[in-house]
């Protein structure tokens, strides 16, 4: 079944729940930035600033015009249908498989040498990588 709109128990666990992740991400991006190497804090504190406005922005297209939202938007909020919620758990079951041979590699990679930042990256994007291709072939097989 659809939802037309959040309910208030909807509204008031992503407020809440965007605040708690607000304040961890704060207090552990002011931690890296004095205890981190190089500009890891900063690194981690711009990521987190660019991701928490995206969720924002999927927050605030779901409850202004749920029909006009994605899909991704609708089951990332917790407020599509049956559709959408399976296209996420699948999506992320492709992406919890494919992370441990990833996060393998990465290990490997660092063991025969490479920079340590440039392999967290780059295990990073992949990662990103393996959850988007598989949300969207899983989206266009069903």
């Amino acid at each position: 079944m659809w939802t037309s709109e959040l309910t208030a128990r909807q509204k008031t666990g992503a407020f809440l729940g965007v605040g708690l992740l607000l304040a961890l991400v704060i207090g552990v991006g002011l931690l890296l930035r004095e205890y981190g190497p190089g500009n890891m804090g900063t690194g981690f504190l711009q990521g987190a600033a660019v991701g928490l406005v995206l969720a924002g922005v999927a927050l605030w297209r779901v409850s202004r015009a749920p029909d006009k939202a994605s899909t991704f938007e609708r089951a990332f909020t917790s407020a599509g249908d049956e559709r959408d919620d399976a296209l996420l758990t699948r999506s992320l079951a492709v992406l919890g498989l494919a992370a441990f041979p990833l996060t393998g590699a990465a290990a490997v990679a660092i063991g025969l040498g490479a920079e340590v930042m440039m392999i967290i990256f780059f295990l990073l994007i992949a990662q990103l990588t393996v959850g988007a291709v598989a949300y969207v072939v899983i989206s266009r097989r069903s």
